[in-house]
């Protein structure tokens, strides 16, 4: 039994639905091994999938697809990330407003515990300062009213590529970023904490448990009680942490690195735009795997 995750790498509710719904009549996907090695089959018959974790900017062109998921008697939650950020540093977002009215038709669709809002991750620049987050979190924290019971956030982590992609954007828009001290940043979440409470909202932090304050909690996006209460019944996922100071439970990924064409520069998942609207090209939706191998 396993929670399929679809997907942290790449949105499959905005980019890869029939693919997605493809696979799940067949029973079956084939997923690249991110750390090289042959690639591999993930079950999707029912016997096997104990529910699903979606995670998506922009769901409107799966809500179908949710439902049907629905009759077929799979459980699922849906990991929804609205941050009504600048363009600079994402292009090609819906606008929040329509983010939020998505999140409350799927609150009235599935139930209050479908839909998870992220906000997610938390950058810190010239154009995003503390109290700009604080002006805009309050402002999306009003509009939820209710469609979510939960927010996630985490601050942006400088890798490589999430270096390289705000160094340029920062350098073509005019801006500047920065990672700044755990204090500045727990003071912050503080603030954040006061206006989700004030909206109704269990604040919780994705895998930075060092960052914690009064009024936030770590939290699993792999949640296996969540899925249990939309299941009606338990599911045994384990805890199995994706990396250090992450609170999940176990599960299968079904997405693939560089094939998210929506253009968040300061994405994990994603080295080059470029390269992810190439490779979203290339994808066919009656294929085994996500993104063709060669």
């Amino acid at each position: 039994h396993m929670i399929i995750s679809a997907s942290y790498k790449t949105d499959i509710p905005a980019f890869y639905g029939p693919w997605f719904m493809n696979r799940l009549k067949a029973g079956y996907a084939r997923v690249k091994n991110p750390y090289g090695g042959p690639a591999f089959t993930v079950d999707l018959g029912p016997g096997a999938v104990e529910g699903f974790v979606f995670w998506t900017r922009n769901p409107a062109p799966f809500m179908e697809a949710l439902g049907q998921i629905r009759r077929l008697g799979f459980p699922f939650t849906v990991q929804f990330t609205v941050t009504g950020y600048p363009r600079p540093l994402e292009q090609a977002t819906i606008t929040a407003h329509e983010a939020m009215d998505h999140l409350a038709q799927i609150r009235a669709l599935f139930g209050p515990h479908a839909g998870v809002w992220r906000y997610d991750p938390v950058v810190l620049s010239s154009l995003t300062p503390p109290a700009w987050h604080l002006e805009n979190f309050a402002r999306l924290a009003g509009k939820v009213e209710g469609a979510s019971d939960e927010v996630v956030l985490s601050f942006a982590q400088p890798y490589r590529k999430t270096k390289r992609n705000m160094a340029q954007a920062a350098d073509d828009h005019g801006f500047t970023w920065q990672d700044p001290e755990a204090d500045e940043k727990r003071a912050l979440l503080s603030g954040l904490a006061g206006l989700a409470e004030a909206a109704g909202l269990d604040l919780t932090l994705c895998g930075q448990p060092e960052l914690l304050v009064a009024g936030v909690r770590p939290t699993a996006c792999i949640d296996a009680p969540r899925l249990a209460r939309m299941a009606g019944c338990p599911v045994s996922a384990k805890r199995k942490s994706h990396r250090e100071g992450c609170a999940c439970f176990q599960s299968s990924d079904l997405g693939d690195y560089d094939s998210c064409p929506h253009g968040c520069v300061y994405c994990y998942a994603v080295g080059s735009r470029d390269k992810a609207k190439e490779r979203f090209a290339r994808h066919d939706p009656e294929a085994e795997f996500l993104i063709p191998l060669a």
